[in-house]
């Protein structure tokens, strides 16, 4: 029988009072300063999204915490395992944000998984109640990524709670308020300098920084993009939705998907549609992030006479 996480065990629960500090103290700023940082329908529709995203994660937190449980006991048996060491956290912290880190990349490079994770890069505008909008469709499927660390012993337990600390991480750096933090902490972590990269919609920027916890990842995997005063980020996608429906929010780019599928003439066209990265066309101009920021380059170079 399947068991749900408990509550006490999970990080979020405690961290939810400091979500709505740094948001109260992010608008105190706002406010005082003018910044432009919030608008209130966009920060409603997120704070929606969260919500919904919240409900169908109870389910499937339950269904992973059930199913990492009988891998784990069938692989290591009953207590078996790397436990609860202070070292297996070490080991942990990094396997769990290597595994975000290629989750979240492919969520931009293959088109069916975007149309699940779009709808967090869909606000004009960054802030902490942005981190708050995450995908519905995303939750029902993203925890099969982290089916390889019951397999090598880590607990199912251990398992759902770096994922959550994970999480409770990667809600401070939607912030404009922080410019850069040190250089060595820069290197090494997600910052919100990189993740405002991110979350850019200017060509340079595109599908770029992906850790979640780490950018190491970024950085050996060639993902990586410093955010550039010269080039200040645009929020938002390519091609913005302009709507405050929920609904809408969650399914446009499924719909869209479902446009291009029927109106391709070849069926390995289709198959294209779903699996190649966004911005790919059988019959119009490649729009693929990769292609669009080598024209970029490309460009650059011409004007700069090299």
């Amino acid at each position: 029988m399947l068991k749900f996480m408990p509550v006490e065990n999970d990080p979020v629960t405690y961290a939810i009072p400091f979500f709505i500090i740094l948001i109260s103290i992010e608008l105190y700023v706002n406010w005082k300063e003018q910044r432009g940082l919030y608008e209130n329908k966009e920060a409603m529709a997120s704070i929606g999204m969260g919500l919904g995203s919240l409900v169908v994660n109870v389910v499937m937190k339950a269904l992973a915490y059930g199913v990492y449980t009988m891998i784990h006991t069938a692989v290591w048996g009953e207590g078996g395992g790397l436990g609860w060491h202070w070292w297996v956290w070490v080991l942990i912290l990094f396997a769990d944000d290597f595994t975000f880190y290629w989750h979240h990349r492919l969520s931009h490079e293959v088109r069916i998984l975007w149309a699940a994770h779009v709808n967090h890069h869909s606000s004009q505008t960054l802030n902490l109640a942005t981190a708050l909008r995450q995908s519905w469709a995303e939750q029902l499927y993203k925890y099969v990524w982290w089916l390889w660390l019951p397999l090598v012993g880590f607990p199912p337990m251990m398992i759902l709670m770096m994922m959550s600390i994970s999480l409770i991480y990667q809600y401070w750096p939607h912030t404009e308020l922080i410019r850069r933090m040190p250089r060595w902490f820069e290197f090494i972590f997600n910052t919100p300098s990189h993740h405002r990269v991110h979350h850019a919609s200017n060509i340079r920027y595109l599908d770029q920084n992906h850790g979640g916890i780490l950018i190491i990842w970024d950085r050996l995997f060639g993902t990586f993009q410093e955010e550039l005063d010269e080039d200040k980020p645009k929020y938002g996608i390519t091609t913005n939705i302009n709507t405050y429906n929920l609904f809408k929010i969650a399914s446009h780019e499924f719909i869209a998907v479902w446009h291009d599928v029927k109106r391709a003439p070849k069926f390995s066209d289709k198959l294209k549609y779903m699996f190649m990265p966004p911005g790919w066309s059988h019959d119009g101009p490649d729009q693929r992030a990769r292609t669009l920021r080598k024209q970029l380059a490309e460009q650059e170079r011409l004007a700069s006479g090299e």
